[in-house]
């Protein structure tokens, strides 16, 4: 199932691209050089997100950064070519207009799609850049502490990796430490797919500064597993960051941490298993990467639960295909007496855009109701 899956995606992928430069062939005037140019830019952007992906670990890491770059870039020029072309094509069909002039032989119609492109990638980039500071306040009906309040910082989907180095990660650490937090909690894929850049860079010594009172917590996301589990691991504990697998920690004798395996794990406890032998008095916090069967925390008197993973689909129109996926893609929700976060993330895979959604970091002040 899993290889049929692969075929048919790549497949779909291929064909649609040769629909997508088809398009683009015609719209161009009748200009021989630039003609062949296409039909060669045509075959080369394909390359580089593969070779990335598949030589990635024996090539240099500068050199495989560029390729993850363009390749995954283009990801999103092509999404919004087919999304221009489909609706040229759907007006053709219907004569609603007569679109076909634009269409064809057209300096125009390419100079337009060109500027709509171009105005989308400009903005998704200087977006991307824009990390948002989200601050919720909930209240619980347990104490938590002997002040009654406590300052969570949560981050997701760093993905540090090719498309994310040290130098970036070092330009978040100053938002991140401003808030001078009780505990941070990472809900997983600090890790993008590859450990060669993260070692090559020390990064695990920018992770290392990363302030927090009670110290650094996490649960492993799906990305952890992608390239080597045991190296993500290690290098993960080299950080400074707990890593809570399937597991609960008890912090200062006040509240529990609880950090599930991925779900894309077939071996993960039922999250009762897991809080079966705990103090229920005290506040229960639940780190899981994704937002899947989220009422198994109410039924367990979780009090807070976040989660990543969706990245709330990074860009429009993803974020409508998310919202069909999960009950709960993006942001806050409360079901009975407990509370749940889903974080967009502060990172992003693939090329540098966001479109309709934004990076976060997220503040979450916890206090205790007065009984």
């Amino acid at each position: 199932m899993r290889t049929f899956f692969f075929i048919t995606f790549f497949l779909s992928f291929f064909g649609l691209n040769f629909y997508v430069f088809y398009r683009l062939y015609f719209m161009m005037p009748l200009i021989v050089p630039m003609r062949i140019a296409l039909i060669v830019i045509a075959v080369v952007v394909q390359i580089p997100f593969f070779v990335a992906m598949i030589f990635g670990n024996s090539l240099p890491t500068k050199f495989v950064s560029i390729l993850y770059h363009i390749g995954t870039s283009w990801i999103i020029v092509f999404l919004y070519l087919l999304i221009i072309f489909i609706i040229l094509d759907l007006i053709r069909i219907t004569h609603l207009i007569d679109i076909k002039p634009f269409m064809y032989n057209n300096w125009y119609g390419c100079g337009v799609v060109t500027i709509i492109i171009s105005a989308i990638l400009i903005y998704g980039n200087i977006n991307y850049y824009k990390k948002k500071r989200v601050e919720i306040n909930i209240e619980i009906s347990k104490p938590i502490n002997e002040k009654n309040n406590l300052k969570i910082l949560l981050i997701s989907d760093l993905h540090l990796g090719y498309g994310i180095l040290n130098e970036e990660l070092e330009s978040w650490l100053p938002l991140l430490n401003k808030e001078k937090a009780d505990i941070v909690l990472i809900s997983g894929d600090i890790v993008d797919n590859f450990i060669k850049p993260l070692e090559e860079q020390k990064m695990y010594k920018t992770l290392r500064k990363i302030i927090s009172k009670q110290g650094v917590f996490m649960a492993l996301g799906n990305h952890e597993y992608i390239g080597n589990i045991d190296e993500s691991i290690n290098f993960i504990k080299k950080s400074n960051i707990t890593i809570l697998r399937d597991t609960a920690v008890l912090i200062n004798n006040n509240f529990y941490i609880v950090g599930r395996e991925d779900y894309s794990r077939k071996y993960r406890k039922r999250l009762s298993a897991l809080l079966e032998n705990i103090d229920k008095t005290k506040p229960i916090i639940v780190i899981d990467h994704q937002p899947i069967r989220l009422k198994e925390a109410r039924r367990n008197g979780v009090d807070l639960q976040v989660s990543g993973h969706t990245h709330n689909g990074q860009v429009f129109p993803l974020n409508w295909i998310a919202k069909w996926i999960f009950k709960k893609s993006y942001g806050f929700l409360k079901q009975g007496e407990t509370n749940y976060y889903i974080s967009s993330g502060l990172g992003l895979w693939g090329g540098k855009f966001r479109i309709g959604t934004h990076s976060e970091y997220v503040v979450i002040n916890i206090s205790s109701k007065e009984i």
